[in-house]
């Protein structure tokens, strides 16, 4: 009798399994609780320590079925970091755990090493003390940006500071330059994951590359040209299918080099949370420049998170201000959060669209605009980050930047957005072309 109340208080029987255990990040998985008793209320946890040393969690509360059974991608969660049926909730809706300090943003730094998520399952529906509590079971998934056979390089030559990621498989494969925004670095993750997908990807670092850090000037058109003959040049990759992939800041080279560089004949482009408003006289210095100019429209929110969106609004009608989207000849897919607080993502997209029409090129424009979600759209089930803290690559100041979006239609998007983005580049880069990529089989 005793050993069956000690049974009671924790059955030692509970079976906990999440497959697949190891897995790219944007592959789904299946979380199932079993021989648990019937109509039990359970909460199952998920934690991370991020390379930072900051720790996140998400949790959920079940009730288990009549047969003891919870299966999160089927069952209806009543409480929790997320509720109702969300199979990947578990990750979407990570956030740091209590007493953490405040605008942390998940993001990898070494591709080269899984995400490990701990899922555990608990007794009751818990909501805090999970340090303190032993769950009923646990297991450990890995998420990995980089599939098996993806092979990264690091790229010196040509003054540039760059990442290339190559797929499995003998090759050639499309390329595609990948740009980040104004917070510099070299940011792998994103290519690291279209690698995986059958794509030579290269992400590059432009605003805080060696050639910046040793001579103290910004980086010309030619910067970029260089990385695209790399790429072009390169025997794995397909020389004539090319694409450019920019977010934020990113989205602003992305657009100009599309539009006016002679080098560079992309076979597609894709702008993620951007816009077309800059100087056409000039580069990066001087579209850097020009908002630099428009700081004073800067707003603070109660808690003094930056709104950077109305730096360029209106939309100027002045020509010279803008690139002529009309005048491109590659498709296009914008990508746009529409309550995006730092740059005016959406009312771009709409110009844009106009301008296009105007100008009869509209057919190659694949507009994707999501309500509710905000600037940082990212990869599927990458926990949303409505503000976190940036540091102004020109000024090094550190402040907190408000990025937008509620967290259920910002993860919504990302997921909506990331399958669109993959079908896109597979019906432009591999377009005529056999291949055993992933990507030929979506």
């Amino acid at each position: 009798m005793p050993q069956q109340l000690k049974m009671e208080e924790k059955p030692c029987c509970v079976a906990l399994s999440v497959q697949p255990s190891r897995g790219l990040v944007d592959e789904k998985f299946v979380v199932l609780v079993q021989n648990t008793v019937p109509s039990c209320p359970l909460t199952i946890h998920a934690s991370h320590q991020c390379e930072d040393g900051h720790s996140w969690h998400a949790f959920a509360h079940y009730t288990s079925d009549a047969s003891g059974v919870i299966n999160v991608s089927e069952d209806c969660s009543v409480g929790g970091t997320y509720s109702g049926v969300e199979a990947m909730g578990l990750l979407w809706s990570l956030k740091p755990v209590p007493g953490s300090k405040p605008g942390l943003r998940m993001r990898k730094k070494n591709v080269q090493a899984p995400m490990v998520i701990t899922i555990s399952v608990y007794k009751g529906h818990l909501t805090e003390g999970f340090g303190d509590q032993v769950p009923l079971a646990g297991t450990e998934v890995e998420r990995w940006y980089m599939a098996p056979g993806v092979r990264r390089i690091a790229v010196t030559e040509d003054g540039l500071t760059a990442t290339l990621f190559l797929p499995s498989g003998p090759g050639p494969f499309p390329g595609l330059l990948d740009l980040w925004g104004g917070g510099g670095q070299l940011v792998e993750y994103r290519a690291a994951l279209l690698a995986s997908h059958g794509i030579a990807a290269m992400a590059l670092d432009y605003l805080t590359c060696k050639y910046t850090m040793e001579t103290g000037k910004m980086v010309e058109q030619d910067y970029f040209e260089a990385a695209y003959t790399f790429l072009q040049k390169h025997p794995k990759v397909l020389s004539s299918r090319i694409a450019m992939l920019g977010l934020s800041l990113g989205t602003s080279i992305t657009l100009k080099t599309a539009v006016y560089s002679e080098v560079m004949k992309l076979r597609c482009a894709v702008s993620i949370s951007g816009s077309h408003v800059q100087p056409l006289d000039g580069f990066l210095k001087e579209t850097l420049g020009y908002f630099n100019e428009n700081s004073g429209k800067t707003c603070f929110t109660e808690d003094n998170e930056a709104i950077w969106r109305n730096l360029l609004l209106p939309i100027p009608t002045d020509p010279s201000l803008k690139v002529d989207v009309g005048k491109l000849q590659c498709p296009l897919m914008l990508i746009v959060g529409e309550d995006d607080q730092n740059w005016c993502a959406y009312e771009s997209a709409m110009d844009i669209k106009e301008m296009m029409e105007r100008a009869g090129n509209s057919h190659l424009l694949t507009l994707l605009s999501y309500p509710n979600a905000g600037h940082l759209i990212e990869p599927p089930y990458t926990p949303h980050a409505r503000s976190s803290l940036f540091r102004d690559v020109k000024s090094r100041q550190m402040l907190m930047a408000l990025w937008g979006g509620q967290t259920l239609e910002h993860s919504r998007a990302q997921e909506d957005a990331w399958r669109k983005l993959l079908v896109f580049l597979r019906k432009n880069l591999y377009g005529g072309v056999k291949s055993t990529s992933p990507l030929s089989n979506l």
